[in-house]
């Protein structure tokens, strides 16, 4: 007699791979980035650079397993993996990858020439570098264009992750400084410094029209989910790369111009540094003062303190590169106390991030959205600390993201409670032929 019992499958929710999104990758590059900001302080101690080299070792690895269970993820949970894209939060972090294999690569030419060599280490600097440079030019146009056509957001919706597809190419910039005294002299080399300085002006540029809808968003919808606030530090990335990449690049700009274009470019590296590393440290300052008041009223762990690390290193090495080109005791001990904080985060976020995924709570699937509620004047309590707004028929919908609280909701539209008529128009001017 055959068993009539149905074959028993898994749950895709049980499966720890059927959580993993692009967002974990966020993990290498704040790992990454303690290893390659170690080494460019202005002050170095004994064990300092093995100690950076362990560091990175642990990311190149950390970065070999989330791969693994990315492509794992896409293999066998392909209907959820094709859901990241379309969800206008999880999208966002599709900018994570290409800047963990940028970092990696990075560290490749810094800490691997001892192990195998100056000319492997460059080949796998370089092949890391064009994979996270194409896939970084991906994001920068393909995630922006599903927000234009396939992504609804409302009113509110803007939050510091939208800067996450649009940043990859300031970090190829900055990374790919180091590669061009290894290119050939010639156009190849002045090639590769102008595509540095191009995208450069991607990043730059993109990140100019998408900051201020940030600060629109903060000032008249609050600081959104208590999950969320870390990801106000995502701001810093573009700034902090862009002072790094400004200072690296112009560094190099002697081996591939001439006179008085690459003087020029080696000077727009401290004229540019500085006025925005004085921005980026107010951001630090308004950043820190909302993370506290939201760690006292309660801050739940979640991926998004990863959120903490890698924008900071990018401050460390910008701040860094200033420190080196002028030597100023001030900038010396900023770039420390800067990189003790990063370290601090690093290890923090590093612990907990262990703990969650030892005891499965960052691999569990997200709770089930909430029900919408009833028509009628309803609180929307989106804001930390800041007074409910009521609203009519406005059904909010929170989409749950594996280790990242949504900072975005779709709204019903507003019931009508009376009738309406337009209004009557208005008189028409008089044509000249009429007067």
């Amino acid at each position: 007699m055959k068993d009539s019992a149905p074959p028993r499958h898994r749950a895709p929710d049980d499966s720890p791979l059927a959580n993993i999104g692009p967002n974990w990758f966020a993990s290498v590059m704040g790992t990454g980035i303690v290893a390659n900001a170690a080494i460019a302080l202005p002050y170095q101690f004994p064990g300092q650079r093995v100690a950076a080299t362990v560091v990175w070792l642990l990311a190149s690895a950390w970065l070999t397993t989330v791969t693994i269970c990315f492509a794992a993820h896409w293999l066998r949970h392909r209907d959820r993996a094709r859901k990241h894209h379309t969800n206008p939060v999880m999208a966002q972090f599709y900018g994570a990858p290409p800047m963990a294999f940028l970092t990696i690569g990075a560290g490749a030419l810094n800490f691997a020439p001892p192990y195998i060599g100056v000319d492997a280490a460059y080949t796998v600097a370089l092949g890391l570098w064009f994979l996270g440079t194409a896939t970084g030019l991906l994001t920068a146009v393909a995630i922006p264009y599903l927000m234009f056509t396939k992504h609804e957001v409302a009113a509110d919706a803007p939050f510091a992750g939208w800067l996450m597809p649009v940043v990859p190419p300031m970090v190829s910039a900055a990374t790919g400084a180091a590669l061009i005294p290894h290119i050939a002299a010639g156009q190849p080399r002045e090639t590769m410094l102008l595509a540095c300085y191009a995208m450069f002006g991607i990043s730059l540029l993109a990140t100019m029209v998408i900051l201020p809808q940030v600060w629109s968003k903060l000032v008249h919808h609050g600081v959104g989910a208590a999950a969320a606030v870390p990801t106000l530090w995502i701001c810093l990335g573009p700034l902090g790369q862009s002072v790094t990449a400004a200072g690296n690049l112009g560094k190099v700009a002697p081996l591939a111009l001439g006179a008085p274009v690459s003087t020029a470019l080696d000077s727009f590296g401290l004229i540019y540094g500085v006025p925005v590393l004085g921005f980026a440290l107010l951001w630090i300052a308004i950043a820190s003062a909302v993370t506290i008041r939201t760690v006292r009223n309660g801050m739940p762990f979640a991926l998004t303190w990863w959120s903490f690390t890698f924008p900071v290193g990018t401050c460390v090495t910008g701040a860094a590169g200033l420190a080196t080109r002028t030597e100023l005791p001030g900038l010396e001990v900023l770039t420390m106390a800067m990189y003790g904080l990063l370290l601090s985060a690093w290890l923090l976020v590093g612990v907990r991030t262990a703990r969650g995924i030892v005891t499965g709570k960052l691999l569990a699937a997200p709770p089930a959205p909430p029900a919408p509620p009833a028509a009628g004047p309803q609180p929307v309590p989106t804001a930390v600390g800041r007074a409910a707004i009521p609203r009519v028929g406005d059904g909010e919908s929170l989409l749950p993201i594996p280790g990242l609280t949504p900072v975005f909701r779709m709204s019903a539209p507003p019931q009508q409670t009376e009738s309406w008529s337009p209004p009557p128009p208005l008189p028409r001017r008089p044509t000249p032929s009429q007067r």
